[in-house]
């Protein structure tokens, strides 16, 4: 049913490369996965866990293993032999193949129950607490949100097809030829259309590979690395750069940006640090709820454009500077117990030196936003360890019909 062929690996045990098992998936693992158990040869007890991408839980179901590791193998699904009443037909036709997307085959209520679920599991397993978890903010829109797409292909090949798109399924460089993407804007999709058709034409110029990029915003799309356009969020206009990085599902921004706000504020805090501002999104939307904002960001183009959106949009009480975040709090007149932090680092998390002094500082409100919560919940240890109290755990679900979510914790100095 889902099967991209992999080659056979030497580690044959415990089962043979290629052996079909039948098994019932238990639950979703963080990567989008099904995941069951069954019992090794010769045993009776279903201890051993496998991974089998595109089953959902419930699921009866006819798998066939392509690799197996120390403790679990990854199976490929043949056939459903007992389907989810949650399971629909994926809408792309290149689902199970195009590694952009785990959930189409999942109808939207039950992908937002799951990635509660998964919140929930990972608080309590990687951050040790167990906590509340909100229900996830839907996006206004399932399918036509994403903002910004990066289809790429491999080298030419003379008289071979050029595929243009994304990444086969659990592999490292084999590329599916997407000719439209359901999770991209109309928009971009129609833009799409137009470059395939000039890489084609032009194939032989190429000798190498590339990654195409497409954006859209304010209904203007462009190729172009370093254009600049401009993006809305509700009374915000923030400019920057197309290559710099910016939230890519527009639809659901004001909620998200309005309810860190709001978090960030509700401890009482008149002053609002935002690490990580890149263009000044957070900053921007945040300052009409504080006497004083202060951005640092890492990146010198980002924080030029943040200080030209700040005049742009009227905002008079934020400065921003650049410079690692690690150093964020040197020279910072913002009294620690009056202050508020917004965190919205890379996937990896925040590191041990920028830790260090945000709990020297001592912030009275630190909203944590995060596109990855599994590295969030493992900093979480840090902040429960240094004295904070977690007080909200929002999920928002800015990638549907992907694995991928927003997770905004609000925590408070003890």
């Amino acid at each position: 049913m889902y099967s991209v062929g992999r080659k056979k690996t030497p580690n044959d045990l415990p089962f043979a490369y290629h052996a079909e098992l039948e098994l019932t998936i238990a639950t979703l693992t963080n990567l989008g996965s099904g995941l069951g158990r069954v019992a090794l040869p010769g045993e009776t007890d279903p201890k051993w866990v496998v991974m089998v991408p595109f089953a959902l839980p419930g699921e009866r179901v006819r798998a066939r293993v392509f690799r197996n590791h120390k403790n679990f193998s990854e199976a490929d699904l043949l056939e459903v032999l007992t389907p989810s009443p949650s399971r629909v037909s994926p809408l792309c036709p290149l689902f199970g193949r195009c590694g952009g997307c785990q959930y189409q085959h999942l109808t939207y209520a039950a992908q937002l129950a799951w990635k509660r679920q998964q919140v929930a599991e990972l608080l309590l397993h990687l951050g040790g607490i167990e906590f509340p978890v909100a229900p996830v903010v839907a996006s206004p829109r399932e399918h036509g949100y994403r903002s910004k797409i990066t289809p790429h292909f491999n080298p030419p090949r003379p008289g071979q097809p050029l595929p243009i798109g994304f990444l086969r399924q659990g592999t490292r460089f084999d590329i599916v030829d997407v000719p439209a993407c359901p999770i991209a804007t109309p928009g971009l999709n129609a833009k799409l259309a137009e470059v395939r058709a000039e890489v084609a034409a032009r194939r032989d110029t190429f000798k190498r590979g590339a990654t195409l990029l497409l954006r859209e915003a304010s209904g203007q799309v462009t190729t172009d690395y370093d254009a600049v356009i401009t993006e809305t969020v509700g009374m915000v206009r923030l400019r920057f750069l197309a290559r710099d990085f910016f939230q890519n599902n527009p639809f659901i921004l004001p909620a998200f940006t309005a309810y860190v706000r709001d978090q960030a504020a509700a401890g009482g805090a008149r002053f609002l640090v935002d690490a990580y501002c890149g263009s000044g999104l957070f900053a921007l939307t945040a300052a009409p709820a504080f006497a004083q904002v202060a951005g640092i960001e890492i990146s010198a183009s980002s924080i030029a454009f943040a200080r030209e959106n700040a005049a742009a949009n009227g905002v008079t009480n934020a400065t921003f500077q650049a410079g690692d975040a690690a150093a964020i709090f040197q020279g910072l007149a913002f009294p620690a117990a009056d202050t508020a932090v917004i965190i919205d680092p890379p996937r990896k998390g925040c590191d041990e030196a920028f830790l260090r002094q945000l709990f020297a500082f001592g912030p009275r409100t630190v909203v944590y936003v995060s596109c990855d919560p599994a590295t969030q919940m493992r900093d979480l240890r840090h902040f429960l360890a240094a004295g904070y109290q977690l007080k909200a755990a929002q999920p928002f679900d800015l990638f549907p019909q992907t694995r991928h979510l927003e997770c905004v914790l609000t925590l408070h100095r003890a």
